[in-house]
């Protein structure tokens, strides 16, 4: 009996020890668990991040849709994670703002985090690209909203207004559900007629906005009796930056750009490192802007057709010329890189220009050759005041279309009209300038019988100084086919026939059509 007393007195202790030993492995187990689940210094710093600044300011066109597309890249091949887009910007046309709008939630949002800053106005066009950001943040006192299209000179009603509209609402709510705005607000900077409430959700104590043909019915999960009328149906939506806030439209109002990486360090956690990469639009790219203004492109167009009627009024190739030669590049070369110009166009217009020059130096008189290369240009120039693909045809669709084209043809008017008029200065006054007589060719005298009026290069010599049929002259200056001859005191452009003529060689006039002299080399 003692045996047995003294075994079972041995397990109990055995079971005792055995008890500890695993309440101390338990605690040694814990501690070990609650270690590896604490933090280690690494983790409790904050992220080093970096940002870009992008400016965005003046009218949005397709000329700041490329900037903006070339500053995105620079910036996030620099390895930002926070792309900051400044908005300044009363607005400008539907499609270059939608074509932003989608980069920016697109392509740039994958690339880092976008925020729209606005600092002092996102108007029209500036709304839609501001909304597609992640977030927007506006300087004290700045306003969004009013997203409306309108059509200058003209008035959108009906079908017409409803058919822009739709369109511009539907980004809105591309953007509103991309980046969590209340949709209702959005739609109400687009179109009149959008009564919006905001009513208290009591289950979860927050606002919620809904058109007055939406509202909520349940009075036991929200407070109907308590809504508050934001929009009226006569009225489009524009806010304020204090109001953005309030209605969940901008995520803060701040003093200035400090105030913005202060918030989003805060908000993301993050510590942003050194001072953001501001990029701004290069002198090359607001020029191109600006040459594709219509009051800039007539003035090139004067220039250049005057360039040109110079040109044919003078020997050889000439500063008229080249100058001429300049802008018609400079048209074609803005154009084409603001996508208004595409390759088939470029190419008529060239083809044009090649077959006039073929047609003045190298064929007498006027035919297929010169017929076909005006309509060349003037096809490809019709073709480059429509933006089209290459394989549609130029013809304008839609009220933005339309501005370009009628804004194109305005240019045209102006700048033909301009040439007219300094042209006709040019013949009357410049050959009567010494100095400047070179410039275009004085006219001979009119004589009867088979004499007739030509251009020479040289104010006249005497009286009574003409030219005509048959008459034999000298060559003096090579004939390529085109050059200068001499008969008697009348230096004259002349173009020979059938080939080069040497200087010294005595030509016959066989053809004269207004200030165009065809020659050929004379008989022995």
């Amino acid at each position: 009996m003692l045996r047995v007393v003294r075994y079972e007195s041995t397990i109990a202790n055995m079971r005792k020890h055995i008890s500890i030993i695993k309440l101390f492995v338990l605690v040694v187990w814990c501690s070990c668990a609650i270690g590896a689940n604490e933090p280690n210094e690494v983790s409790v710093e904050k992220q080093g991040v970096q940002a870009a600044v992008i400016v965005c300011k003046g009218l949005i066109d397709d000329g700041l849709y490329k900037s903006i597309q070339r500053r995105t890249a620079l910036a996030a091949a620099g390895g930002v994670d926070y792309l900051i887009y400044q908005i300044e910007t009363y607005g400008g046309f539907v499609e270059s703002g939608d074509n932003i709008a989608k980069y920016f939630i697109f392509e740039a949002a994958d690339d880092a985090h976008t925020v729209a800053y606005v600092t002092s106005e996102a108007i029209s066009a500036g709304a839609m690209i501001a909304v597609s950001c992640q977030d927007i943040i506006m300087l004290e006192n700045t306003t969004i909203g009013d997203c409306a299209p309108i059509e200058l000179g003209g008035k959108l009603e009906g079908v017409e207004r409803e058919k822009v509209e739709s369109f511009i609402r539907a980004a809105f709510s591309r953007a509103a559900e991309a980046n969590n705005y209340p949709k209702p607000l959005l739609k109400a900077m687009v179109t009149m007629q959008t009564e919006v409430y905001r009513v208290t959700n009591l289950e979860t104590g927050e606002y919620e906005f809904y058109e007055a043909n939406y509202l909520p019915k349940d009075p036991n999960k929200y407070d109907l009796e308590n809504k508050q009328l934001i929009v009226k149906n006569d009225e489009l939506l524009t806010l304020t930056a204090s109001e953005a806030e309030e209605y969940g439209i901008a995520r803060v109002q701040v003093k200035g750009l400090d105030g913005v990486l202060e918030f989003l360090a805060q908000r993301d956690d993050v510590e942003f490192v050194g001072q953001p990469m501001l990029l701004e639009t290069s002198w090359s790219e607001e020029m191109v802007r600006w040459l594709n203004s219509p009051a800039v492109m007539a003035i090139l167009l004067t220039v250049a057709f005057l360039g040109v009627y110079v040109e044919l009024n003078t020997p050889g190739i000439g500063l008229a010329g080249l100058i001429a030669a300049i802008c018609f590049v400079v048209i074609v070369g803005s154009k084409y890189l603001v996508d208004m110009a595409n390759w088939v166009e470029v190419a008529l217009f060239v083809t044009g220009i090649l077959l006039l020059l073929v047609e003045v130096l190298l064929i007498p008189g006027f035919g297929l050759a010169g017929l076909t290369g005006i309509v060349c240009i003037l096809t490809g120039l019709f073709g480059m005041l429509v933006k089209n693909p290459p394989d549609t045809i130029p013809w304008p669709e839609g009220p933005e279309s339309w501005y370009f084209f009628v804004h194109g043809i305005w240019a045209v008017a102006l700048g033909f009209t301009g040439f007219v008029v300094l042209a006709c200065i040019a013949t009357k006054y410049l050959p009567k300038l010494s100095f400047l007589s070179g410039l275009v060719l004085a006219p001979a005298a009119a004589k009867a019988g088979t004499e007739v009026e030509v251009s020479m290069t040289a104010p006249p010599e005497g009286e009574g100084l003409s030219i005509r049929c048959g008459q034999v002259g000298e060559v003096t200056s090579k004939l390529r086919p085109a050059g200068k001859a001499r008969f008697g005191h009348a230096v004259v452009d002349v173009v020979a026939e059938g080939g080069f003529l040497d200087s010294g060689t005595a030509v016959e006039i066989i053809e004269i059509r207004g200030n165009r002299v065809v020659v050929k080399k004379a008989n022995d």
